[in-house]
């Protein structure tokens, strides 16, 4: 059986588990992020993404992480906080995690398996993004300095796929 983002489970920034079968149809730009990076002003760009495209089936998923240089050392009411003060965060945020090493989280491990990056199975730095098709495989994966701006072609191009159906996606599942 092929494995999908919709296999996954993470807990938000709330503290309440969250499957990410919740999102199924939907096209999903998943991003570790933190607070005290050089990137962090993505988050604007990220925004706009998000109410740019929500409507047409399309979410940002913001997960924060310290292991690069710990620029994210807050907890998750700080992190909460900064996001929807400083640059009005809206798409879904979830706790803080690790991207690397023996606590990697399994979306994490299966988005690395599925895209490798510059540094193969290693999340090389913050603000990374995987970005996830209707039918819930793992279609790219850009660099922290890809800007979400520079995204806006692939992200419609993704949205432009029409999901799967329901029982094409069952059937194709038991096929392998």
């Amino acid at each position: 059986m092929t494995t999908t983002v919709y296999d996954f489970s993470a807990r938000r920034i709330e503290g309440n588990e969250q499957s990410l079968a919740d999102f199924r149809d939907q096209v999903l730009l998943v991003v570790n992020t933190a607070s005290q990076c050089a990137q962090t002003p993505q988050y604007t760009g990220l925004q706009k993404l998000y109410k740019t495209y929500r409507r047409q089936g399309f979410s940002v998923l913001g997960f924060p992480c310290d292991q690069f240089g710990h620029q994210e050392p807050g907890d998750e009411n700080e992190i909460a906080n900064f996001c929807s003060t400083i640059y009005h965060v809206t798409f879904p945020m979830f706790a803080k995690i690790d991207v690397n090493g023996s606590k990697t989280i399994p979306l994490y491990n299966w988005m690395k398996r599925e895209q490798g990056g510059l540094l193969g199975g290693r999340v090389k730095w913050n603000f990374t993004k995987f970005l996830i098709g209707r039918d819930g495989g793992v279609i790219a994966r850009y660099a922290p300095t890809s800007t979400p701006e520079k995204l806006a072609v692939q992200i419609e191009a993704a949205l432009a796929i029409p999901a799967p159906s329901r029982e094409a996606a069952t059937e194709q599942r038991r096929a392998e």
